[in-house]
């Protein structure tokens, strides 16, 4: 049976955190707050755990889910060739709403779909989702919703959605805003983004001038 705490209260938040952390380990299925829209959560390194997550959301291996991490360290050990560009966006938008799509290193066995030697990595501007990642390590994590419906801004509409097929739900209350991350691919020299989301185009020019905007 799912459990689900109230992250407003102290100490349901502490045994929330705990149990999610404890389900993560398991290979089991999370729901949690960011600073964006709320997130199903599995440990990333755990492919049957990634593929329940998939499955839970109606969601095929060709769209492979993100990553998401509790602090910029945990970057090096998860992608390669970096440009300088590239670090100063991660240095001004970290934590916050911007994913960027990076090469990952080589020797990582991961299974997080069809990623083509990619990996899209965010590090949320959420205190709920960084002490749960910070815990337990980097977490792939999608939008709490079924595939093809608005993604859930509270921890109702998840677990309407979810059910069962989730162990932990931690609520966080409502989210600011349903506006997703800005998604910037930075495998290449210059920066291209995909998505124009909570960070504008404007922004990220101020950071990297040679943004370029994909077709």
């Amino acid at each position: 049976m799912a459990r689900r705490y109230d992250c407003s209260d102290a100490a349901d938040r502490k045994t929330g955190l705990r149990e999610a952390a404890s389900a993560v380990r398991r290979g089991e299925l999370v729901v949690l707050p960011t600073d964006t829209v709320y997130g199903i959560g599995a440990d990333a390194f755990a492919d049957e755990a990634v593929a329940a997550l998939l499955d839970a959301k109606g969601r095929g291996r060709s769209m492979p889910t993100p990553v998401l991490i509790g602090s910029p360290n945990t970057l090096h050990g998860l992608v390669k060739d970096l440009s300088e560009e590239a670090w100063e966006l991660i240095d001004a938008f970290w934590p916050g709403a911007l994913t960027v799509v990076a090469t990952h290193q080589p020797s990582l066995t991961w299974d997080l779909g069809e990623t083509r030697g990619t990996v899209a990595v965010r590090m949320p501007l959420h205190p709920v989702a960084l002490e749960l990642l910070k815990e337990v390590g980097p977490m792939a994590v999608s939008s709490a919703n079924l595939t093809g419906h608005p993604a859930p801004q509270d921890c109702d509409a998840a677990q309407e959605m979810l059910g069962e097929s989730v162990s932990v739900y931690l609520d966080g209350g409502p989210t600011p805003a349903a506006v997703p991350s800005s998604i910037v691919d930075i495998t290449g020299r210059t920066p291209v983004l995909l998505r124009e989301g909570a960070v504008t185009a404007e922004q990220l020019r101020e950071v990297a001038g040679g943004l370029e905007v994909a077709s």
